[in-house]
């Protein structure tokens, strides 16, 4: 799916017009993403105001539901980065935040750390737990305790500001 660049509109004169603006927005992406996402309508409206509103949400169902399409269209729909993180028993803290690694220039032969970032660094992450798993996805905010800072090495990162986790959870 690739989305044509629009040109600017120019600023909105009063609120019924900005509300009319948001509306049509609104309806042109559920068209969009309906290409490749059916009859999840309510589903949508439920991702797309955890978005707008700050929020996160937890999409709750039977596997084969097409949850991580429908994150990922969205996200695609909003160019916005996307990421998963597949929970599994030996999953680290690194794996969700990034590492620093260690870098050998090979012309001077010196030594560097670069930090390689993680999912978390995304503006959508989609937190997934395989189904049956006892794994809480809320494991996610715990790495990233202000949801716009992350640990790296000695210091923090600033995460993405549009930073929204989204998972799926299988139903029991």
């Amino acid at each position: 799916m690739t989305s044509t660049p629009r040109s600017p509109l120019p600023a909105p004169s009063g609120d019924v017009e900005l509300l009319e603006r948001l509306a049509g927005a609104r309806r042109d992406l559920l068209a969009h993403v309906g290409q490749r996402i059916v009859g999840q309508k309510d589903v949508l409206d439920g991702i797309l105001t955890a978005i707008f509103s700050g929020g996160h949400a937890l999409l709750v169902g039977v596997p084969g539901l097409a949850k991580t399409l429908m994150v990922q269209t969205v996200s695609e729909a909003l160019d916005l980065k996307f990421t998963r993180i597949q929970f599994t028993p030996d999953l680290m803290p690194s794996d969700i935040t990034g590492t620093e690694i260690i870098e050998e220039d090979l012309a001077t032969g010196k030594r560097a750390f670069r930090f390689v970032r993680g999912p978390v660094f995304a503006n959508i992450v989609l937190a997934d737990a395989p189904p049956g798993a006892r794994i809480d996805p809320r494991c996610l905010r715990a790495q990233t305790p202000s949801h716009s800072r992350a640990p790296r090495g000695r210091d923090t990162r600033s995460a993405c500001r549009c930073y929204r986790e989204l998972s799926p959870r299988p139903q029991r």
